[in-house]
């Protein structure tokens, strides 16, 4: 089952208490204060991993708690410090605060860890309360209490590529020809219900993950369908592969600016997000249909495909140009991180 949104809450654990006690040996005639220092309490870490694809681990357990610390002992015995908490996430998921829905983490690489909720610190055992004046001391500190913090946490899938368009219009049947992914496929609209990850392979070598996102209609950016539900995950997509069905319709143009006036309306920098224009099902095109999409891409700049995904034809093409793409927006993408650093980095 696909999750993608959760709220959590995670308590860090508390210190362990100070010791009461004093040296009762044979030989150590005048004794003393011996009460040890409590544990320090776990903290509570998210750590994301990239084999995880879905917040499906909180749907039923939403309360996350470290082990507090062992309490001190005598002798100067020292209470053990409680284990740490490290709660999986996967790659790409958001950690909001639910009151103020400030975004306080973006997790986007595997491994990233983030502490979230410091354990208390353990109390001090009365050991630590002799001076000149006080060599017998009857009391000893408690531990403190650790953090309790709730989140939202928001997963936007991380792809290279997202196949956005019309319901129906051949997104899961490219998926599974491009990837191994095996997506719900069938002749009605919103066929697709939750995104579907795939990656692609090209010789065998430099692989893209693309993601199928379920159908836009008009209005989606406001509620209408599934869309607003899924068009954060476009936002992650480093390019957009838009799908526009050549075999039904009057004008591809109009179909195309629905999708981007959803897009704009989302979110700005979508609309302005690289962009390839796939006409599907070319072997049941209407020539019409086809030559105004070619009319339209060439107006507005925009690299057109024409592909049959049921036939195969020109996937391999649209392949290719989908991994040479990305491989130059991953180029720009890491020279920018370049760049800040040297930037940052100057005296």
């Amino acid at each position: 089952m696909f999750i993608d949104e959760a709220e959590i809450e995670v308590r860090a654990g508390a210190g362990g208490n100070g010791c009461i006690a004093f040296r009762r040996e044979k030989f150590v005639p005048n004794g003393g204060p011996s009460g040890g220092d409590g544990g320090r309490g776990g903290s509570v870490w998210l750590v994301a991993r990239s084999s995880l694809n879905t917040l499906y681990q909180f749907r039923f357990k939403k309360l996350f708690k470290a082990e507090r610390g062992g309490h001190g002992e005598g002798s100067n015995c020292h209470g053990a410090n409680g284990e740490h908490l490290r709660v999986e996430v996967p790659v790409g998921s958001v950690i909001i605060d639910p009151e103020t829905g400030d975004k306080l983490h973006d997790f986007v690489h595997d491994g990233e860890e983030w502490l979230v909720a410091k354990g208390g610190n353990g109390g001090w055992g009365n050991a630590r309360f002799v001076t000149s004046t006080r060599q017998a001391p009857r009391f000893a500190k408690e531990g403190k209490e650790g953090e309790i913090r709730r989140f939202r946490v928001e997963l936007k899938l991380l792809a290279d590529v997202g196949l956005i368009g019309f319901p129906n219009a051949g997104k899961s049947t490219l998926i599974s020809r491009l990837s191994a992914a095996r997506p719900k496929i069938a002749d009605y609209p919103f066929t697709t219900l939750v995104p579907n990850l795939g990656v692609a392979t090209i010789d065998g070598l430099e692989t893209i993950v693309v993601a199928d996102i379920p159908g836009l209609i008009e209005g989606a950016s406001s509620g209408h369908g599934l869309g607003i539900r899924f068009l954060k995950h476009v936002e992650r997509c480093a390019l957009l592969c838009h799908l526009v069905d050549l075999s039904e319709g009057d004008d591809p143009a109009h179909d195309v600016e629905i999708i981007e006036r959803e897009l704009a309306a989302f979110g700005p920098d979508l609309a302005k997000r690289p962009r390839f224009l796939v006409g599907s099902k070319l072997d049941a095109a209407d020539e019409k249909r086809k030559k105004g999409l070619a009319r339209f891409a060439k107006k507005r700049g925009l690299p057109l495909f024409l592909i049959s995904a049921v036939a195969g034809e020109g996937i391999k093409e649209l392949l290719a140009a989908l991994v040479t793409e990305v491989r130059r927006l991953r180029a720009a993408e890491a020279q920018r991180e370049k760049d800040n650093i040297d930037v940052s980095g100057e005296p």
